[in-house]
């Protein structure tokens, strides 16, 4: 896995989210400027999977803003996404870490708005 792999795979997954029933009108209406959205979700990815130190954001504080949309079925839906478009773009271990790690993030993101909005 490298750079360029987890470019391919944001930009595949994010055309995929735009044109999801389910979830895409919530994104549609929430990222103004795409071209930014996925570069920004590149440099997370990179930082995650690859040390690269490149993503300097809060992804807690971004995803409060939203945290009435975002439930626990629309995570299950972009982790669905997530993984059908890992397994189409990465190699098998590279589709499972990522996978792997998308699910331990999105637990995370879970528990921090469930703790915030209780």
């Amino acid at each position: 896995m490298d750079d360029h792999a987890l470019a391919q795979l944001v930009r595949a997954f994010y055309a995929r989210v735009r044109q999801d029933p389910e979830l895409g009108p919530w994104f549609n209406n929430a990222i103004g400027d795409w071209d930014h959205h996925e570069a920004l979700l590149t440099d997370f990815w990179t930082s995650v999977m690859l040390g690269s130190g490149r993503y300097k954001g809060n992804p807690m504080a971004a995803h409060l803003r939203h945290r009435a949309a975002m439930t626990p079925d629309r995570f299950d839906r972009w982790l669905s996404l997530w993984q059908e478009t890992a397994e189409a773009t990465l190699t098998a271990a590279d589709a499972a870490a990522v996978r792997a790690t998308a699910g331990r993030i999105a637990r995370s993101l879970q528990l921090g708005i469930q703790s915030i909005a209780a």
